[in-house]
Parts: structure tokens; C-alpha cells; sequence
């Protein structure tokens, strides 16, 4: 039963206040540990004798080419992911876990067995040492890629396109081969068939998670501190900059005086519109909350109102705001100025 929320305020608030360390957050008899065990069900599946090792850490990842699988504290605890969700508007299911969990052992058998030196992978996925970029173009039309992770994901690096590869390629039930067909990327998955059967027996030497690694027992800091450490601010230089795009989706209060405020609608919807345009570009949950929260907080004060019917509004409004994250992912910037970095 969920707690009432004068409680769970409470709780709330000593949790963000609560070094992560103290926490006493483990894997053990938690759904985690269940898709644990089925990862490595899949592994067995395959053939595979490595088990990749995995941990409690900030996020998802592998560190520093380390084969250890890194996994956010928050899904270790029911109370965590709520906070988590407040956050980002979205918690990672049982099915997008696995998806993750999937991927990132595709970095740690790449890790484990440095697979990245041979040059047949650098013929087939591109140099490793090719500089890692968070920001990156994607053409959503490419048949060189297979698709795993929204957002495109192994289009940004070499190593990414191996584990998003690896985590196809492991997925039980799924007929890559036939899903595939005709496409640039069914070479890959080969070649991922054939290097897996290679290294089935070989078991690898692989360390235990070091600070430097972070798990949950060096996070000396509080939850609180975590978000705001990990929050990315956009840069949004101007705030009228989507008065127009507003004023188009929206109407004024002199058109329907009596209609519902366009701040209150884009609230009630919030949880929808940043879990929609996350999935479909690929952009952090959290930094498309953070521009629902700043449209929402505009359209208040241009004092808007819904115009139309709810279901279309939504669409268009869902629709423009991955329009501005898909610019901005290519871009790094709302306005469309091409920041140095990525010109």
C-alpha cells in the first residue's frame, strides 16, 4: 500500500539527506538480483562460461574499461526509485533494465577479452580510440546499426555499436537473423556469432570494483548531493525563446477565457510528455523534464490556455518538444547555435 504523503514526504526528506553509503543498499533480494540471474541465464544460453561481475554504482556502465557492470543504486530500494522518478520522470522497468543490463555486458566481454585490439573489430565497428562524444548525430534511417537502446545509441561510438550488437545478439528469442535481413548491420551480428563461440571457454581475469569504480560503499555523499551533481542545466539563454511555438500550441486567455491553463496541462501530462520524447531521441529523462518544467513554468507566465482538444494538443505538444531535444542533441544548444565543441 502506498504511504500517505505527509509520510512519505518525511521519509523523502531523510532519504535525500542520507549519505548513500549508509544506506546499506545490496543487490541481494531484490528484483535487481532476478535480472541478474536471468542475464546470466542468457549468458549460459550462448554458450558463455564469463559471468560479468555486477555492482551498485552511480548509473549505468562499465568503468574505465574495467568488464565490472555498474548499476543505479535507486533500483536496489522501492523507496529510491520513487525519488528517482520525482527526478527524471521515469524509472527504468523490469524490460528496460534487462535492455541496459544486456548492453552493458556487451562492454564488459569486450573489456574482458580486449577485443577492441583486433583488427577485425576495428574493421567491423571502427577505431576504439575514436574520441567518445555525449552529443552525437544519429540518422534514424541507417541499416548499419541494429537498434537496442532508444535514441539510436549505437551510432555514437565504435564501442557502443559492439555492446549494442552483443546485446541483440543475446537477446533470447529474438530471430536476428531475420530481423536483420538485407541489413549492413547482420555482418556484425555474425561476426559477434563467430567471436563469441572463439572465447566461450576462456575465463577471464577480472578485479573488484575499486573506489575509483564507485561503488555504493564509496558514494560518501547524500542522495540530495547525487542529483544535484548529476543535473545537467540546458542552456537556455533567452526565456522567450519558445513564446511563439507556445502561443501556436496554446491560445490566450482572450480566446478561451474559460478554458483550462496551459501550465496546469502540460503538469498533468508531464510524467507522459518527458518518458515519450526521451524514448523516441534518445535525450536523459532528466534533462527533458527539466525543459517540460521550463515550458510549463512559461506558459504560466504568458498566461495560456488549452485551445483545442486534449489528444491533439498533446501530440502537438510531444511533438515540438522532440523537435527542440533532437536539435539540441545534435546541436548543444536550444537555440540552434552550434556550440564549439561539437562544430
Amino acid at each position: 500500500m502506498e504511504q500517505s504523503a505527509p509520510n512519505w514526504e518525511g521519509e523523502r526528506h531523510a532519504l535525500l539527506s542520507q549519505r548513500i553509503s549508509d544506506i546499506g543498499l545490496e543487490i541481494r533480494g531484490t528484483l535487481l538480483e532476478k535480472l541478474v540471474g536471468q542475464l546470466y541465464e542468457e549468458i549460459t544460453a550462448k554458450g558463455l562460461e564469463f559471468r560479468p561481475p555486477v555492482y551498485l554504482s552511480d548509473q549505468w556502465g562499465c568503468p574505465d574499461g574495467t568488464p565490472l557492470i555498474g548499476v543505479p543504486f535507486y533500483l536496489a530500494d522501492a523507496r529510491l526509485s520513487r525519488i528517482e522518478e520525482d527526478y527524471s520522470s521515469a524509472v527504468e522497468n523490469a524490460e528496460e533494465s534487462m535492455r541496459y543490463l544486456r548492453h552493458e555486458a556487451g562492454h564488459a566481454f569486450n573489456y574482458a577479452y580486449r577485443l577492441y585490439d583486433r583488427p577485425d573489430w576495428r574493421k567491423m565497428f571502427g577505431p576504439y580510440s575514436r574520441p567518445y562524444r555525449e552529443r552525437y548525430r544519429a540518422d534514424p534511417f541507417s541499416h548499419e546499426f541494429v537498434r537496442h537502446i532508444h535514441g539510436w545509441y549505437a551510432q555514437k561510438h565504435p564501442d557502443e555499436d559492439f555492446a549494442e550488437t552483443f546485446a541483440v545478439w543475446l537477446t533470447p528469442g529474438l530471430d536476428w537473423r531475420h530481423v536483420y535481413e538485407r541489413w549492413g548491420a547482420l555482418a556484425k551480428l555474425e561476426y559477434m556469432d563467430r567471436v563469441m563461440k572463439e572465447i566461450a571457454h576462456e575465463i577471464p581475469e577480472v578485479p573488484e570494483p575499486s573506489e575509483d569504480d564507485l561503488p555504493v560503499a564509496a558514494m560518501q555523499y547524500t542522495v540530495a548531493e547525487h542529483y544535484k551533481e548529476n543535473e545537467e542545466n540546458i542552456p537556455i539563454r533567452d526565456p522567450r525563446i519558445f513564446d511563439g511555438d507556445l502561443s501556436t500550441i496554446f491560445v490566450t486567455v482572450e480566446h478561451a477565457p474559460g478554458a483550462a491553463l496551459a501550465a496546469d496541462f502540460i503538469s498533468r501530462h508531464k510524467r507522459e510528455i518527458v518518458t515519450r520524447i526521451s524514448y523516441w531521441t534518445g535525450e536523459n529523462a532528466s534533462v527533458v523534464r527539466q525543459f517540460v518544467d521550463f515550458l510549463t513554468e512559461r506558459a504560466g507566465q504568458l498566461g495560456l490556455r488549452l485551445g483545442g482538444l486534449e489528444a491533439a494538443t498533446l501530440i502537438e505538444l510531444t511533438a515540438f518538444g522532440t523537435a527542440v531535444m533532437m536539435n539540441y542533441r545534435h546541436t548543444n544548444a536550444i537555440d540552434g547555435t552550434e556550440s564549439a565543441e561539437d562544430s
